[in-house]
């Protein structure tokens, strides 16, 4: 007895004579359109800077209220081979009203005193639950990359932007 043999799928056509595996085709492209649409919205959305609204008097004052302290550098080897450089810090907030956001420029030197690495730390976001007057928070800055000629100290930092 001969064994009944069935049609394999780039064989097989419907009813109306199309094939299944041009549907398939059809399908597969439709998703990776889709799916390359939302990676590149995200991808822009994320990589858009911030822009910020300008200072007004009020709010510059209040810039000297919120102080970072405690800043320690520490590195770690990752499994890759490669050195992760940290910065742990807090920032506190000395005014009288609560804040939002804060952006604070970290600047980097080396043994000549020149700038080697520029960067914004964003320590209290949108995401997190606003800074209280009187309050402190610890947060954590991650380099992957640090210049050869640092010179291993803390940076400078400067309080470049709040939010209430």
């Amino acid at each position: 007895m001969i064994p009944e043999r069935r049609p394999s799928i780039a064989s097989a056509r419907r009813e109306d004579g199309r094939s299944p595996l041009l549907m398939i085709f059809g399908i597969s492209v439709a998703i990776a359109v889709v799916l390359a649409i939302v990676a590149w919205t995200m991808h822009a959305r994320v990589s858009r800077p911030a822009v910020r609204p300008p200072l007004n008097a009020e709010t510059q004052a209040c810039l000297q209220q919120i102080a970072v302290t405690d800043i320690h550098m520490s590195a770690a080897e990752t499994g890759l081979g490669s050195n992760v450089t940290y910065m742990d810090a807090q920032v506190r907030n000395n005014g009288t009203r609560a804040v939002r956001e804060v952006d604070v420029d970290l600047t980097f030197v080396d043994m000549l005193n020149q700038t080697v690495l520029r960067r914004t730390a964003h320590p209290i976001n949108a995401s997190a639950p606003p800074l209280k007057p009187g309050e402190s928070r610890p947060f954590r800055v991650t380099f992957d990359y640090m210049p050869t000629d640092w010179n291993q100290g803390a940076p400078s930092t400067t309080v470049s932007y709040v939010s209430f």
